[in-house]
Formats: C-alpha cells, structure tokens, sequence
C-alpha cells in the first residue's frame, strides 16, 4: 500500500483501472486510468448544464433549495480563492479543457448504506479534456465540488484522470449547537455552516431555547430570576415577554439569513424550542404554567400549557425553512403520559404545516403497558443517552427513526466531571466495539455491539455531534465552540458520509486543508510574512497613514494629534483605526502607553475589534460576547508603561511592565 499526499492518492491494487480511493475528508473512492493527473490549478471556468440550471433538490431537507447554477457561482468563488484565478460561469452541456461541467445523472445511481436512492450522490468523470460533475440532484452536484475544491488545496493541486460514484451512507450529518444558554451572533452559525460544509456535513441544529440548571434548592424567587432564555425574537403582542434581549435574539430577519447562507452551501438549519422539560424560560414568562416543585418543568396538565405552545410554535413554524423541526422534549420528570401527550399534541400540530414533521430528544421509550399512551411513529428520536432509552431495542425494533446524538461525541463547553471540552475524536477512529475498528453512526454503543443495528438498517437516521453550554454565558466566548469543535468536524463528518480516512492520515490531511476552507475564518488567522503581524512606531498624527514596520502593509488611519517622540495623543474625540479586526488564539499584543486622565474610570475603551474589547473598569477588563472578563489589576494614571495582552490556548494573560530607557530593568507588575 502506498500513500501520497502529493495529489491526496492511495492506490489499493493495479489493473486496466487502479482501485484507490482519493485522500480527503471524507475520502473519497476512485478508479484512475493508467497514468496521468488533472491540474486544477489550469481551471478557468465552471460550465452549468443548461436543461438543469434551474432544477433544485426537493428530496433534501431544506425548503429553500439552490438551483445548480446557484451552486455554480459560489463553487466557482471558492475555487478561485484556492487556485488564485478568476474562475467564471458559463451555460455549455459539454466538459472542456480547463473547465468543469456541472450536470445531473439518473437519481437510482447513488445509493446510501440501507441501499435507498440519495439525492445527495455524485460522480466524477476526469480526463485530459475535462472534470465533469454529474450529481443526483443540485445538492449532489454541490458535494462533488467540494471533493475537487479539497483536491485543489492538498499539495500538487490534481486529480488523477479517472472516475467515481460517491454517495453518502446517512442522510443526516451535521452538530448541534446549545444558542439557548450561550448566545452567537448570526455570522458566527454562517461561518460555523461554511466550516462543516467543505467537510460534506449538512445538518445544523441549533437549540434556542434553555436555562440553567434550576437547583432543588432554589427558592420561586430564584428560579423565576435564574439564566433562562428564547433566542427568537417576535414583536408579536401576544408573545411580548417571551425574548427579553432582542441583542441577544435573532430575529426573523436574521435568521432567515442565517437559513439562506447555510442552505446556500448546503447545510440546513434544524431549530430547536426546548419543552416540556427545560422550559424555565416559558415559566418565567407564565408563572402559572410551571412544576410547583420545578419550575423549569411546563405542568402539561394545566390547561393553557399546549394551547401556550402551539401559540408559540404558530408564529415561529413559518420562520423555519426545513422539513423537520426540533420540540425538544428533553429530561421531563413529570408523568410520562402527560408527556407523551403534549408530544403527540405539538406533532399533530406542527403535521398540518404542508411538509413538515418534528423530532424530539429520546425521553419516554414506547411501551406495551395498559394506558400507556404512546408517541406517533411519525416523530423521529434523538438519542443521546442510554439511562434515557435504548435506540435499538426500544425505537429501531418499535419501526421508529433514530439520530444518533449518543453522549460519546458529547462536548460540554469550559468544564464539566463528565464531558470533554473538545470531541473525542478517537473514537472516531476506534468506536467499533467488535475490533476498535473506524466507528459509523449506526454503531450507537461503543463498548457493547449487541446494541447496534446492522449497518444497513434504514431507521439510522445519521448522526449528529453535540455541544451543551451548561454552565451558561459567561463561562466561555463563543469562539470556543469553534476550537471544541475544529478537529472534530471533520473526524466525524468523515464517517457520517462512510469514509474511512484513518488516525494517522487524518491530521496531515487536516493540516493541509484547513487553511483553505471557504467563506469563513473562524481560526480569526491574519497573513503574515514573519512571526510580527503588525507594528506602529514613530507615529504620525492628525489625520495621516501611520505605517505598519512589519513588512505586511497593514497601515492604519489616524485623526488624533502627534505627541512627544512619535506618540500619538488618542481622546474620545479621535480614532487610530487598523485594518484588523481580530486575531485568534496564541499572539502577544503590546501597547506602550501613558494614561493621563480616565473621564469614566469605569467604562473605558482602549482598543476595540469585531470578537472584544480591552477596557478598564477600572480593572483591566477583556469584554467579549456579552460579558466583561475583569482581572485583579489596575493601571497606573500618568505613568508610562507596556500594556501586554498574551493569549495561549484557551488562556488571555495580561502582563503590565513600566516603561523605561533602554538599558534600564523594568519590573512586571
């Protein structure tokens, strides 16, 4: 066997086609010709077949579907960006040199692992005259790009002549997000879809609604006033109450936004409105609607609860552009035939929407008992945890659809005793419980293989990764969902499709990719000819360009006043303005200055970007996603000084040294 990174190629036997598979996340299985390899990098345009350049995939789970040539445009702003050309669209049913044809095949040539027909399939046709791109639908079409665009950016950016037909094993594979105890700005979730696109994931869920854990011991007064949130901001009058933070809400504007971006790359957003359990947001809104003895439990047999609900779901349903929508239904302790009513309730409600249909969180299993009302098969289950329920023996043998959302992927943001703060992706890689082999979505239980269905059953929906934020707003900045999750994406979404890229391929792939995926910069990373990103020295004032001595030309603008030996006299009524807006982790930021007056002591910005703010309060302060991150220092008034902000991981320092003449030795405050 024989591995080269150089054109992401592993050949697996020799014949008249050489049998190997294409290294990339997912990989991908190929059948080259003898000899020869496609330069991407030649690529000048992308050709759209014009008998499908308005077709959409009405199969898939989004319902505001692109068009083929929808997808087209933006492959072609991707893969100019890897290749550095200008890569442009035209209509031609015919694959040329230097250009790849976009089309659509026969649907029943791509099937999933329970051998049903996907929509999400594609193949490959490469040679010396061309790539063609034939997708069962748009969306499978999309995902062949981004197997080329992946080619492009490994090193040697080709593909060898030859040819595949690739289909993904499930049709749901994607993340979940907890927005219900953490708020994220709109980009954040579209730069997040962008990320878990390239990687051929297409599910988001994001859970908007949720609260902190209401401790037993919590009087009314303290639960009523406890973290509690509704993400979804509505001026309707009938629900005025329900979101009290419109910056900390999407509305519907944003969030169709948010919607378009991410179906636009073919990642579709399930939303999730947390109840019965859960719900202390709903309680604090109606008091009357709470568990006397737990108030973040909805009483399901108070007589305005289900009638509340469906008030809720009735403004909000038509917000939400996919097939299935998320109730929640998550750790209710209260009767489980109230439960399962106030499921069938919402089902039955959200069914009459044309299209639509809801998932819940595996809470009550169906039984056989006398007057154990049971949930309609038509609700699909997300399980995550086994002291809930048991996905094969009490759903996949009962005819009902699983996701597969077991705690092993669990993420729990900052801390937790029982949760990692990053994905164990290992598992990933030894989750067969049979021989530690490569783990897939139908393998529910890691240590027990009686558990699991056979691959092919088709009630496994798929799997979807999941990130809590338990510990609530101000434990963590919202970029560190990103980082628990920037290795574990790819890991899992490598076998939600039914690859089959091992440990020691993965990360050198990764590395290799990672610089190159489109449409976002969550790793917040700036270009760089040397380890000094930026450095302003001598500066000039009173409105003039002060030049960036690192040698990467990021030249700021200035209104303020020059000062004494090339400092720059900055007040509230002046601005020295870089083109950066923010760095991620691991830099050292150093200021020297001298503060002569704070007119607020309290509130006083020193330097501002797109993720925080360096401010003192008077302490030295960090303000970052809504929260102020205070350290148990101050800085002196009118002394000179060098202000040094360090970031390390997942760790900010701040290091203050006075300023003196060179050759003298300053002292660390």
């Amino acid at each position: 066997m024989r591995r080269l990174l150089d054109g992401a190629f592993l050949t697996l036997g020799i014949c008249s086609f050489v049998k190997a598979q294409l290294l990339g996340i997912p990989t991908v299985p190929f059948s080259a010709t003898a000899g020869g390899s496609y330069s991407l990098a030649s690529i000048r345009s992308i050709a759209v077949d014009p008998k499908f350049a308005s077709t959409t995939d009405t199969r898939g789970e989004t319902l505001i579907p692109p068009t083929l040539e929808d997808f087209a445009r933006t492959f072609a702003q991707d893969l100019g960006g890897v290749i550095q050309n200008n890569v442009t669209i035209q209509s031609s049913n015919k694959s040329s040199r230097d250009t790849i044809l976009l089309t659509i095949g026969i649907s029943q040539d791509y099937l999933d692992a329970a051998g049903r027909e996907t929509s999400e399939g594609y193949s490959l046709n490469v040679s010396s005259t061309g790539i063609t791109i034939t997708g069962a639908s748009p969306l499978g079409a999309w995902w062949g790009t981004r197997t080329i665009l992946q080619q492009a950016a490994l090193p040697g950016s080709a593909i060898p002549y030859g040819t595949t037909t690739d289909s993904p094993g499930w049709g749901t594979r994607g993340m979940m997000l907890d927005a219900g105890r953490h708020f994220y700005p709109p980009e954040f979730l579209i730069e997040i879809c962008s990320y878990m696109s390239f990687f051929k994931q297409n599910t988001f869920h994001v859970h908007l609604s949720d609260n902190l854990y209401n401790n037993p011991n919590y009087t009314r007064e303290q639960s009523l006033d406890l973290y509690a949130r509704f993400r979804l901001w509505s001026d309707s009058s009938s629900l005025e109450g329900l979101a009290k933070y419109k910056n900390e809400s999407y509305t519907q504007e944003q969030f169709d936004q948010v919607q378009s971006a991410c179906a636009a790359r073919g990642v579709t957003i399930i939303p999730e409105i947390e109840a019965p359990g859960h719900a202390l947001v709903i309680v604090q809104w109606k008091p009357e609607l709470g568990y006397s003895s737990d108030l973040s439990l909805l009483n399901i047999t108070q007589p305005d609860t289900i009638p509340t609900m469906e008030l809720i779901w009735q403004t909000f349903l038509p917000w939400f552009h996919s097939k299935t929508v998320h109730i929640g239904a998550d750790e209710y302790t209260g009767p489980a035939n109230d439960y399962n009513r106030f499921v069938n309730a919402l089902a039955g409600y959200v069914d009459e929407a044309p299209g639509k249909s809801i998932r819940i969180w595996g809470t009550f299993p169906p039984s056989n008992d006398t007057g154990y009302t049971n949930i309609y098969k038509n609700v699909s289950v997300q399980h995550w945890e086994y002291f809930e329920d048991d996905p094969y023996y009490d759903y996949i043998l009962n005819n009902i659809s699983v996701l597969n959302s077991d705690d092993t992927f669990y993420v729990v943001n900052k801390w937790s005793g029982s949760y990692p703060q990053q994905i164990n992706i290992s598992r990933t890689f030894h989750g067969d419980p049979v021989d530690r082999a490569l783990w897939y979505p139908y393998i529910f239980n890691i240590n027990n293989a009686t558990d699991n269905p056979a691959r092919s059953n088709p009630l496994v929906l798929g799997e979807v990764g999941a990130l809590w934020n338990d510990y609530g707003a101000n434990a963590s900045v919202y970029t560190e969902a990103y980082y628990a999750w920037r290795e574990g994406i790819p890991a899992l979404a490598d076998k939600q499709w039914g690859g089959n890229i091992t440990e020691t391929e993965f990360y050198p792939v990764f590395s290799e990719l990672n610089p190159y995926i489109p449409a976002q910069n969550l790793d917040r990373s700036i270009p760089s000819k040397s380890s000094t990103i930026v450095k302003y020295s001598a500066i000039s004032g009173g409105g003039s360009i002060s030049r960036d001595q690192s040698g990467n030309g990021y030249d700021a603008e200035t209104t303020c006043s020059s000062g004494k030996n090339g400092s720059l006299v900055i007040d509230s009524s002046c601005s020295f303005t870089t083109p950066l807006s923010s760095k991620g982790r691991n830099y050292t930021l150093t200021l020297s200055i001298t503060i002569n007056e704070l007119t607020d002591p309290t509130n006083a910005t020193i330097l501002s970007g797109s993720d925080s703010t360096l401010m003192l309060t008077p302490n030295i302060t960090l303000f970052a996603s809504g929260n102020y991150f205070r350290l148990n220092s101050s800085l002196p008034i009118g002394k000179p000084l060098d202000l040094s902000i360090i970031g390390r991981g997942n760790q900010t320092f701040a290091s203050v040294k006075g300023a003196a003449p060179v050759g003298d030795t300053s002292t660390e405050q």
